[in-house]
């Protein structure tokens, strides 16, 4: 299984690092605090114990389907510099769902996998509507000679309305067809976990033929009951000091530093867990 070739488990506990607003947006701090702070959260990430990291640009409000040439060189010189100070492996998604900066960060930096927010779901957002495009995404990827980067989409994807409705099992189904590597189900916004119904859905439809990872929401309340019906999760907000405000659209400010003590506690119920099966 793919999980097992990336991360040496085939039950990855993967971590996330919210890169600080990039070159370009207005309380940018600067690329060396950008570059301070990340690494010291993928460092405790790795020293919690996790599998693996995502690098996303969290804090580029507003978002762009497509970012600018500012984010793609920030982005590239961050993850190349700070994977030089870790061991384990990382990902890239950059936010809303551009596909060619992700897979192209990818390539230069040597991650193993992307994250695409929509695959193959038509969607609306606060940024404009978002349209499925999976076999330019193949074919951008052949392109860059990239086939080695595996595909983690999300199916159904959170902080977004759907244009039509349809059952999860169609798009789970959908982008097994296009060669998806990893299906990543989430609730409908940050900090909120899927429903136990619709990820027993999603698992059932993908029947063993590629892993299922929930990817918004896991804590310590409700890890025990959703992991049977998952292969690995995904965390990032709730690993972070300090309290969740409604009022920040990402829930905590990016100053927030991860926390070594909430990702251990977490990672040890997680390994436990897995152990117990």
């Amino acid at each position: 299984m793919i999980l097992g070739k990336i991360f040496k488990t085939k039950r990855p506990f993967v971590g996330m690092v919210h890169f600080p607003p990039l070159l370009g947006y207005g309380d940018f701090p600067g690329l060396k605090t950008c570059f301070q702070k990340s690494l010291k959260d993928a460092k405790t990430l790795e020293k919690a114990g996790v599998d693996g990291i995502i690098f996303e640009n969290n804090y580029d409000i507003p978002h762009k389907e497509f970012v600018g040439p500012e984010t793609v060189a920030s982005m590239t010189f961050l993850v190349s510099e700070i994977s030089k100070e870790i061991k384990i492996p990382f990902g890239i998604n950059v936010l809303w769902n551009d596909f060619k900066a992700s897979l192209s960060i990818a390539k230069i930096t040597g991650a193993s996998f992307v994250r695409i927010p929509v695959f193959v779901d038509d969607v609306e957002t606060q940024y404009g509507k978002i349209f499925a495009r999976p076999k330019e995404i193949l074919n951008f990827r052949k392109k860059i000679e990239a086939e080695e980067i595996a595909l983690f989409v999300d199916v159904q994807v959170k902080h977004a309305k759907m244009l039509k409705k349809r059952k999860i099992e169609e798009s789970v189904k959908e982008a097994i067809k296009y060669k998806a590597d990893a299906i990543i189900v989430t609730g409908e916004w940050t900090g909120k976990a899927p429903s136990l119904e619709k990820l027993k859905r999603a698992k059932i439809a993908a029947k063993e033929k590629v892993p299922v990872l929930i990817g918004s929401g896991i804590n310590l309340k409700n890890l025990e009951k959703l992991l049977p019906f998952a292969d690995g999760v995904i965390v990032g907000t709730a690993l972070k000091e300090g309290k969740i405000s409604k009022k920040l659209v990402n829930l905590k400010p990016w100053q927030a530093r991860i926390s070594f003590e909430k990702t251990k506690k977490l990672v040890d119920k997680f390994r436990e867990l897995k152990s117990q099966e």
